[in-house]
């Protein structure tokens, strides 16, 4: 016999299971699913943008992260040691080839110069004498007065005095020298640095301390790297004539124009990579050395390239793939190729056909089959 406690539990089960029947009825989800095909969801239009395929010119280019290096660039240094007395420059200035840029104390060096020009004058007026009593003491020796000897030793006197002479000449080009080199001009134009030394300090030959930096920035070089796989379509295009680069910094709108003037000799194999070079005009002034900027090499030109933007590309289990809109306002989901990207769009190599429909946005609440509304402008567009 059963207690009275589980007789009751039964009954009580039963009475719940009657009084909510018709509840537990209406709570089974319909079949169908969100956006698909039969039962109640089949109405249910998914809200999507859109964007037609098109057909159109897109060039073929190779983007990397190039750095700015000025053409030029020269580290001015004395040759000579002295204190600097006065700068001819403003810093961050430009300066034209042979402006004179520091002054250094010029009163040794012309003293130098003085004493090497009365050294000299004083050995030629010696070598003047020395030649005259080379010639008298011939003349006694055609009257038998003088020796062979004695000729012989002021012969050679007088040609001491004449190699010193010719010494103290070079003595005095010297000193010349030294004195220009008091007086530092530029040796290429360009655009001066920061000035590090200043007048009254003590300046000496070849410091390594540079006084000032010159860069020629017109033109300038903009240096980047590109992978080695693709360096032989990069050589097939420039046997063809030159390649034009595009330089840009992030936050510039306007891009610079230059030539590829130059590929290395030889693959980083530590990066896989190969330096590439571009020369820029640069009459702007827009790049400056240094600066990190944008590269695009364009190799050339595709006339009839099949383009969707980037966003209505996906990646599936099965590879890449678009949805497609079909007349009826639905969507098929079409598996595609892609040949590379250009900016914020696709180049399509297999799949879709310029005029078609492709879906830019929504996708991760479609399936195929799904019925779709266009949102937006787009709706705008697609009932114009």
């Amino acid at each position: 016999m059963r207690p009275y406690w589980f007789v009751s539990m039964v009954l009580a089960a039963a009475a719940a299971s009657a009084c909510s029947g018709g509840e537990a009825v209406q709570q089974t989800p319909p079949s169908g699913g969100r956006g698909g095909r039969g039962g109640a969801g089949a109405n249910l239009a998914v809200p999507v943008t859109v964007a037609q395929v098109e057909q159109k010119s897109v060039p073929l280019e190779i983007d990397a992260i190039g750095t700015v290096i000025a053409a030029t660039t020269v580290a001015v240094r004395a040759q000579i040691t002295g204190e600097m007395t006065a700068v001819h420059f403003k810093e961050g200035e430009d300066v034209t080839q042979g402006q004179p840029l520091v002054s250094l104390d010029k009163r040794p060096l012309e003293a130098a110069l003085q004493q090497a020009q009365a050294a000299l004058e004083r050995d030629i007026a010696q070598a003047n004498n020395a030649r005259a009593q080379s010639a008298r003491y011939r003349d006694l020796q055609q009257r038998g007065i003088a020796t062979k000897e004695q000729v012989d030793q002021m012969t050679t006197q007088a040609a001491a005095l004449d190699a010193t002479v010719a010494s103290d000449r070079a003595v005095v080009e010297n000193a010349k020298v030294q004195l220009e080199y008091a007086t530092i001009d530029a040796p290429i134009s360009g655009r001066t640095g920061l000035l590090q030394v200043h007048p009254g300090n003590l300046v000496r030959a070849n410091d390594t301390t540079p006084i000032v930096t010159i860069n020629r920035i017109t033109p300038v070089y903009v240096s980047f790297a590109i992978p080695e796989a693709q360096l032989p379509e990069l050589k097939r295009f420039m046997a063809r004539g030159a390649l034009t680069v595009r330089a840009q910094a992030p936050d510039e709108n306007t891009p610079s124009l230059g030539r590829i003037n130059f590929v290395d000799n030889s693959v980083d194999v530590t990066t896989g990579t190969i330096k590439v070079k571009g020369t820029f005009p640069n009459e702007d002034r827009r790049l400056w050395p240094g600066q990190f900027v944008n590269a695009t090499v364009t190799l050339t030109k595709d006339p009839n390239a099949i383009v969707v933007p980037s966003p209505a590309v996906q990646v599936g289990q099965q590879g890449q793939y678009v949805f497609v809109v079909k007349p009826d306002q639905t969507v098929e989901l079409r598996p595609v190729t892609v040949a590379r990207t250009a900016g914020d769009q696709t180049v399509i190599k297999d799949g879709v056909k310029a005029g078609e429909t492709v879906v830019t946005d929504g996708h991760l609440r479609l399936v195929p089959g799904s019925r779709i509304s266009v949102k937006g402008a787009d709706a705008q567009k697609a009932t114009s």
